[in-house]
Order: C-alpha cells, then structure tokens, then sequence
C-alpha cells in the first residue's frame, strides 16, 4: 500500500494546483475565449490547405510542433501565466523520452496531439512505411500521455500526399495544417520573432498559428507574445476532440498552397509524386526552412 501513497499525495497536489490556477484566472489574463470541438474528416489551415477554422476576426488558436524538448516547461509556464490553452503536436520518440511533460500539458488542459514518430517527410515514404510511422508516432504520444491524447495529427512539414490523407480520414484522425507561420525555424532574436509574428497576425486578423516549443527563442518570446495578444485584443481559441468536423471557412479566391511552393523549392515534388530527399528526419536537414 505504501507505494501508493506518493501517487496520491500528488494528484492531491495536482487538484489543488489547478484550483488556484483557475481561481487566479480574471479579466486581466489573456485567457480563453471559446473552445472548437474537432473531429475527422477534416483538414486545415490556409497555409496547405483552401480552408480553415471558421474563426472570427481576432481569433487565435496556436499550436506547437516537434516536443516535449527542456524548452518545454518554459511554454508551459507562459501558457499557465496568462491562463492560456494550446494544442502540442508531439514527435514520438521525444513523447517517448519525456513523458513527464507530455502529462503535464495534458494537466495543464492543454490538447496533445502527433506529429510522427521521428519527423521524416511521409509523402517521400512508400505508403505502408508512412502509415506504419504515423501510427507507431501516435502510440508514443499516447503511452505518453496516459491514454489522454487526442487524434489531432500534423504532417511534417506540412507533406501530405492524397494517399495519406485519405488513411487518416479513415482512421478518424482530424489534420492541421496552419493559418500563420512563426517562421522560427530561421534563426532570430525573440523580439525579432515578436515582430514577425504580430504583424503577421494583425495583417490576416487571427487565425491557427504554428510555433515550435523546442526553440528557445520561442520560449523566451511567448510572455511577450501572450501579453500583446492580450493588448491587441486577440481572442484565444482551444481545440479539443469532437465527434465531427468543425465549421469550416474558404481561402478567399486566388488561394495557393504556400506549402507547396516551399516544398517544392526544397526539392520535395507534389502529393502524388515522389521526393528526392528519402527518408531523411526534418531536423537533420541543413535548411532551416525545412524544419516546419
């Protein structure tokens, strides 16, 4: 019995943690505004895809890619600063390797999603070793999390193939793409990526944003970066998992994907074709415009 005990003592300290987080939560902090309830078949974001979430003017809902990393816990005490939610789009192997933060982003309400097992680019994979590295990527990110972690799926790189999309939507696994890149795979001070950032939002008006928590630049930006939103008037958003999919809005006319564009300058070929780069993990690559 006595194993038990510290199991306890801290879902003790747990619930309490989050009682006074929640009471600590007024109009001062930035907070959230609305939850989305998301469910598969469905795919977005502008930057791949010719729609998105139906988000109002000044909506936000940001996401991050490639953790748990040490930078981590640091996100994460930004987010409980300002009373804020995120989802977390987790590569396998480093759920696999820190669980600890994957099951405090889960206490923490925010929503764990995948993002591979170990980051190669899946469209350049034969279907069934996509496919296979997907769901082993998946499963990590589950284990991790306790049985907590939701469906939500992000391609590396954003590169989808119709093949695969067309897998996941049988597989029941909603896929996001992004509205707004922070672009902080280039190297950048934090206030630089301030910048970036926040004009880009004010020219689109909101939106689903993409960030990395395994920069530390990124880390050391999101204080600021929560507290203008906060200024500026931004509404954060929170997905969650749903039993269908959520009210979509259209790219406006004229839309292009922007990542496919990007793919193809880094000499990755369309959904329907094959890649020159096999096999290769996003971060092991020296472009750094590859490491979406």
């Amino acid at each position: 019995m006595w194993v038990k005990i510290p199991f306890i003592v801290a879902g003790m300290a747990l619930a309490l943690c989050g009682g006074a987080r929640a009471q600590s939560c007024g109009p001062q902090k930035l907070g959230v505004s609305r939850t989305i309830l998301v469910g598969a078949p469905v795919h977005v974001g502008l930057k791949t895809y010719p729609q998105t979430l139906d988000l109002k003017d000044h909506e936000v809902v940001l996401t991050f890619d490639d953790g748990p990393a040490p930078t981590t816990s640091r996100v994460l005490a930004a987010l409980e600063a300002q009373c804020a939610r995120a989802t977390f789009f987790l590569i396998g192997r480093n759920a696999a390797a820190m669980p600890m933060l994957v099951r405090r982003e889960i206490a923490d309400g925010d929503t764990v999603g995948s993002h591979s097992y170990n980051h190669p680019i899946l469209r350049s994979l034969p279907l069934p070793r996509a496919l296979a590295n997907i769901k082993a990527g998946a499963a990590a990110v589950d284990k991790a999390s306790g049985g907590k972690a939701s469906r939500f799926f992000r391609f590396p790189g954003f590169a989808d193939s119709s093949a695969l999309l067309t897998a996941l939507d049988k597989k029941n696994m909603p896929v996001f793409g992004a509205d707004l890149w922070a672009s902080d795979w280039n190297v950048m001070t934090p206030g630089e990526e301030l910048d970036l950032l926040m004009g880009r939002l004010r020219r689109a008006g909101g939106g689903i944003v993409l960030l990395h928590d395994t920069k530390r630049e990124t880390a050391d930006m999101l204080p600021a970066f929560l507290a203008a939103l906060k200024a500026e008037g931004f509404q954060l958003v929170a997905l969650a998992p749903g039993d269908a999919s959520p009210a979509l809005r259209k790219a406006p006319a004229g839309w292009k994907s922007e990542t496919e564009e990007t793919l193809k300058k880094m000499g990755i070929s369309g959904p329907k074709g094959a890649a020159r780069k096999i096999d290769v993990p996003l971060q092991e690559q020296k472009d750094p415009a590859n490491r979406m």
